[in-house]
Protein backbone atom coordinates (compact mmCIF):
# COMPACT_ATOMS: atom_id res chain seq x y z
CA UNK A 1 0.00 0.00 0.00
CA UNK A 2 1.05 3.54 -0.93
CA UNK A 3 0.59 5.72 1.71
CA UNK A 4 2.04 8.79 -0.49
CA UNK A 5 0.78 8.76 -4.06
CA UNK A 6 -2.73 8.82 -5.13
CA UNK A 7 -2.18 7.48 -8.26
CA UNK A 8 0.99 5.78 -9.62
CA UNK A 9 1.73 5.46 -13.37
CA UNK A 10 4.52 3.32 -14.88
CA UNK A 11 5.54 2.69 -18.43
CA UNK A 12 2.19 3.94 -19.77
CA UNK A 13 1.79 3.72 -23.64
CA UNK A 14 -0.59 4.56 -25.85
CA UNK A 15 -0.96 3.93 -30.31
CA UNK A 16 -4.15 4.81 -31.36
CA UNK A 17 -4.35 2.04 -34.69
CA UNK A 18 -2.99 4.15 -37.93
CA UNK A 19 -1.10 6.37 -36.09
CA UNK A 20 2.55 6.09 -36.55
CA UNK A 21 3.65 7.52 -33.36
CA UNK A 22 2.50 6.86 -30.38
CA UNK A 23 0.42 9.99 -28.46
CA UNK A 24 1.73 8.82 -24.81
CA UNK A 25 5.04 6.90 -25.13
CA UNK A 26 6.58 4.70 -22.20
CA UNK A 27 5.27 7.77 -19.47
CA UNK A 28 6.36 7.16 -15.75
CA UNK A 29 5.32 9.38 -12.77
CA UNK A 30 3.35 9.62 -9.47
CA UNK A 31 0.77 12.05 -8.05
CA UNK A 32 1.20 12.48 -4.43
CA UNK A 33 -1.97 12.71 -2.32
CA UNK A 34 -3.64 15.80 -1.30
CA UNK A 35 -1.80 17.53 -4.41
CA UNK A 36 -3.00 19.69 -7.08
CA UNK A 37 -1.21 18.07 -10.24
CA UNK A 38 -0.55 19.87 -13.30
CA UNK A 39 -0.65 17.87 -16.54
CA UNK A 40 0.97 20.48 -18.69
CA UNK A 41 1.48 21.00 -22.47
CA UNK A 42 1.23 22.33 -25.88
CA UNK A 43 -1.52 21.11 -28.60
CA UNK A 44 -1.23 17.48 -29.25
CA UNK A 45 1.03 16.60 -26.52
CA UNK A 46 -1.17 13.41 -25.33
CA UNK A 47 -2.51 15.60 -22.17
CA UNK A 48 -5.70 14.15 -22.95
CA UNK A 49 -5.28 11.16 -23.85
CA UNK A 50 -3.01 10.44 -20.68
CA UNK A 51 -6.21 12.16 -18.35
CA UNK A 52 -8.39 9.60 -20.45
CA UNK A 53 -6.30 6.69 -19.54
CA UNK A 54 -5.85 7.93 -16.00
CA UNK A 55 -10.18 7.73 -16.07
CA UNK A 56 -10.62 4.25 -17.24
CA UNK A 57 -12.20 6.00 -20.74
CA UNK A 58 -9.36 4.31 -22.69
CA UNK A 59 -7.22 1.62 -22.67
CA UNK A 60 -3.62 1.94 -22.60
CA UNK A 61 -1.70 -0.27 -25.39
CA UNK A 62 1.05 -0.98 -22.57
CA UNK A 63 1.71 0.03 -18.97
CA UNK A 64 0.01 0.10 -15.58
CA UNK A 65 -2.07 2.61 -13.74
CA UNK A 66 -2.56 2.73 -9.77
CA UNK A 67 -5.53 4.79 -8.38
CA UNK A 68 -5.95 5.15 -4.87
CA UNK A 69 -4.35 1.71 -4.74
CA UNK A 70 -6.35 0.11 -7.09
CA UNK A 71 -5.28 -1.64 -10.58
CA UNK A 72 -7.22 0.04 -12.90
CA UNK A 73 -7.05 -2.97 -15.04
CA UNK A 74 -9.13 -5.07 -12.72
CA UNK A 75 -10.70 -2.53 -10.33
CA UNK A 76 -12.14 0.62 -12.84
CA UNK A 77 -15.58 -0.18 -11.73
CA UNK A 78 -14.42 0.80 -7.92
CA UNK A 79 -12.26 3.27 -9.11
CA UNK A 80 -15.18 5.10 -11.10
CA UNK A 81 -16.73 5.21 -7.03
CA UNK A 82 -13.49 7.51 -5.85
CA UNK A 83 -13.16 9.52 -8.72
CA UNK A 84 -14.92 12.94 -10.28
CA UNK A 85 -14.33 13.64 -14.08
CA UNK A 86 -14.82 17.19 -15.30
CA UNK A 87 -14.46 17.75 -19.21
CA UNK A 88 -13.51 20.23 -20.98
CA UNK A 89 -17.11 19.63 -22.90
CA UNK A 90 -19.98 20.64 -20.78
CA UNK A 91 -21.75 17.13 -20.07
CA UNK A 92 -24.95 18.36 -19.06
CA UNK A 93 -28.30 18.52 -20.48
CA UNK A 94 -29.59 22.00 -22.10
CA UNK A 95 -32.84 21.39 -21.68
CA UNK A 96 -33.32 20.43 -18.19
CA UNK A 97 -32.74 23.00 -15.26
CA UNK A 98 -29.66 23.47 -13.62
CA UNK A 99 -31.49 21.31 -9.82
CA UNK A 100 -32.27 18.43 -12.71
CA UNK A 101 -29.01 18.02 -14.09
CA UNK A 102 -27.45 17.70 -11.35
CA UNK A 103 -30.37 15.78 -9.70
CA UNK A 104 -29.62 13.12 -12.46
CA UNK A 105 -25.87 13.05 -11.90
CA UNK A 106 -26.04 12.39 -8.42
CA UNK A 107 -28.59 9.73 -8.43
CA UNK A 108 -26.15 8.10 -10.93
CA UNK A 109 -23.44 8.18 -8.24
CA UNK A 110 -25.91 6.48 -5.77
CA UNK A 111 -27.27 9.57 -3.96
CA UNK A 112 -30.89 10.35 -3.15
CA UNK A 113 -33.16 12.15 -0.95
CA UNK A 114 -32.67 15.29 1.36
CA UNK A 115 -29.18 14.32 1.47
CA UNK A 116 -28.83 14.85 -2.31
CA UNK A 117 -31.18 17.84 -2.04
CA UNK A 118 -29.00 19.09 0.70
CA UNK A 119 -25.54 18.68 -1.40
CA UNK A 120 -27.59 20.41 -4.54
CA UNK A 121 -28.21 23.55 -2.76
CA UNK A 122 -24.90 24.01 -0.89
CA UNK A 123 -22.99 23.46 -4.32
CA UNK A 124 -24.98 26.40 -5.62
CA UNK A 125 -24.99 28.60 -3.19
CA UNK A 126 -21.04 27.98 -3.12
CA UNK A 127 -20.77 28.71 -6.99
CA UNK A 128 -23.25 31.91 -6.82
CA UNK A 129 -26.08 29.65 -8.64
CA UNK A 130 -28.70 29.14 -6.08
CA UNK A 131 -30.70 31.72 -7.74
CA UNK A 132 -31.00 30.12 -11.18
CA UNK A 133 -31.45 26.52 -9.87
CA UNK A 134 -34.65 26.27 -11.76
CA UNK A 135 -33.74 27.82 -15.02
CA UNK A 136 -32.99 26.14 -17.98
CA UNK A 137 -29.02 25.11 -18.94
CA UNK A 138 -29.18 26.78 -22.16
CA UNK A 139 -30.36 30.49 -20.99
CA UNK A 140 -26.64 30.43 -18.77
CA UNK A 141 -23.71 32.14 -19.69
CA UNK A 142 -20.67 29.88 -20.41
CA UNK A 143 -19.33 30.81 -17.13
CA UNK A 144 -22.33 29.63 -15.95
CA UNK A 145 -22.03 26.73 -17.33
CA UNK A 146 -18.65 25.88 -16.57
CA UNK A 147 -19.70 26.10 -12.60
CA UNK A 148 -22.12 23.41 -13.07
CA UNK A 149 -20.29 21.12 -14.64
CA UNK A 150 -17.59 21.34 -11.79
CA UNK A 151 -20.82 20.94 -8.97
CA UNK A 152 -21.64 17.88 -11.19
CA UNK A 153 -18.05 16.37 -10.69
CA UNK A 154 -17.90 17.04 -7.09
CA UNK A 155 -21.29 16.41 -5.95
CA UNK A 156 -20.50 12.40 -4.78
CA UNK A 157 -17.39 14.37 -3.21
CA UNK A 158 -14.36 12.08 -4.82
CA UNK A 159 -10.97 11.22 -3.39
CA UNK A 160 -9.36 11.96 -6.74
CA UNK A 161 -10.62 15.27 -9.36
CA UNK A 162 -10.29 15.25 -12.68
CA UNK A 163 -10.09 18.41 -14.11
CA UNK A 164 -9.67 19.40 -18.06
CA UNK A 165 -9.56 22.96 -19.08
CA UNK A 166 -11.85 23.58 -16.18
CA UNK A 167 -11.60 27.99 -16.84
CA UNK A 168 -11.73 27.85 -20.35
CA UNK A 169 -13.62 30.76 -21.97
CA UNK A 170 -14.92 32.14 -18.11
CA UNK A 171 -14.73 35.63 -17.25
CA UNK A 172 -12.37 36.65 -14.49
CA UNK A 173 -15.32 36.25 -11.53
CA UNK A 174 -16.16 32.70 -12.92
CA UNK A 175 -12.40 32.07 -12.77
CA UNK A 176 -11.44 33.29 -9.52
CA UNK A 177 -14.92 31.68 -7.74
CA UNK A 178 -13.94 28.08 -9.26
CA UNK A 179 -10.22 28.15 -8.43
CA UNK A 180 -10.99 29.39 -4.99
CA UNK A 181 -13.32 26.47 -4.45
CA UNK A 182 -10.30 24.23 -5.75
CA UNK A 183 -7.83 25.23 -3.10
CA UNK A 184 -10.70 24.86 -0.64
CA UNK A 185 -11.48 21.14 -2.12
CA UNK A 186 -7.69 20.40 -1.89
CA UNK A 187 -7.30 21.71 1.58
CA UNK A 188 -9.88 19.38 2.39
CA UNK A 189 -7.67 16.73 1.29
CA UNK A 190 -9.28 16.10 -2.18
CA UNK A 191 -6.63 15.10 -4.97
CA UNK A 192 -6.95 17.23 -8.16
CA UNK A 193 -5.58 16.58 -11.57
CA UNK A 194 -5.35 19.66 -13.64
CA UNK A 195 -5.04 20.09 -17.37
CA UNK A 196 -5.02 23.96 -18.92
CA UNK A 197 -2.67 26.26 -21.33
CA UNK A 198 -2.83 29.34 -18.98
CA UNK A 199 0.10 28.83 -17.48
CA UNK A 200 -0.46 31.80 -14.97
CA UNK A 201 -3.05 29.92 -13.26
CA UNK A 202 -1.35 26.79 -13.21
CA UNK A 203 1.06 28.39 -11.29
CA UNK A 204 -1.37 29.75 -8.84
CA UNK A 205 -2.70 26.67 -8.65
CA UNK A 206 -0.75 23.72 -8.45
CA UNK A 207 1.67 22.13 -6.10
CA UNK A 208 2.95 19.68 -8.22
CA UNK A 209 3.44 19.68 -12.30
CA UNK A 210 4.92 17.28 -15.25
CA UNK A 211 4.71 19.00 -18.25
CA UNK A 212 4.24 16.78 -21.74
CA UNK A 213 5.62 17.15 -25.35
CA UNK A 214 5.46 14.17 -28.13
CA UNK A 215 4.07 11.73 -25.66
CA UNK A 216 7.06 11.89 -23.04
CA UNK A 217 7.32 13.83 -19.63
CA UNK A 218 10.12 16.27 -20.23
CA UNK A 219 10.06 17.74 -16.67
CA UNK A 220 8.14 17.50 -13.62
CA UNK A 221 8.26 18.72 -9.86
CA UNK A 222 7.27 21.38 -7.73
CA UNK A 223 6.24 24.82 -10.17
CA UNK A 224 8.58 27.07 -8.06
CA UNK A 225 11.68 24.55 -8.09
CA UNK A 226 11.76 23.97 -11.72
CA UNK A 227 11.32 27.82 -12.38
CA UNK A 228 14.42 28.32 -10.15
CA UNK A 229 16.74 25.13 -11.74
CA UNK A 230 15.84 26.24 -15.45
CA UNK A 231 16.49 30.00 -14.47
CA UNK A 232 13.57 31.54 -15.50
CA UNK A 233 11.41 34.06 -14.11
CA UNK A 234 7.93 31.92 -14.33
CA UNK A 235 5.97 29.00 -15.73
CA UNK A 236 5.03 30.59 -18.78
CA UNK A 237 8.53 31.25 -19.65
CA UNK A 238 10.27 27.64 -17.91
CA UNK A 239 7.22 26.16 -20.25
CA UNK A 240 8.32 27.71 -23.38
CA UNK A 241 11.70 26.94 -22.97
CA UNK A 242 11.12 23.43 -22.30
CA UNK A 243 8.40 22.96 -25.29
CA UNK A 244 9.76 25.70 -27.87
CA UNK A 245 8.02 28.69 -29.64
CA UNK A 246 7.19 26.79 -32.54
CA UNK A 247 3.21 26.93 -33.34
CA UNK A 248 1.07 23.84 -32.55
CA UNK A 249 -2.35 23.80 -34.18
Amino acid sequence: MNLQSAIIVSNLYKLYKKSVSPAVDHISFEIPKSSIFGLLGPNGAGKTTTISMLCGLIKPSEGKITVGDLDIEHDLENIKRIIGVVPQDIALYPTLTAYENLKYIGNMYGLKGADLTAKIHENLKIFGLDNVADKRLETFSGGMKRRINLIAGILHQPQILFLDEPTVGVDVQSRNVITEHLHQLNENGMTIIYTSHLMEEAENLCTDIAIIDAGKIISQGKPKELIKQNNTENLEQLFLKLTGKKLRD
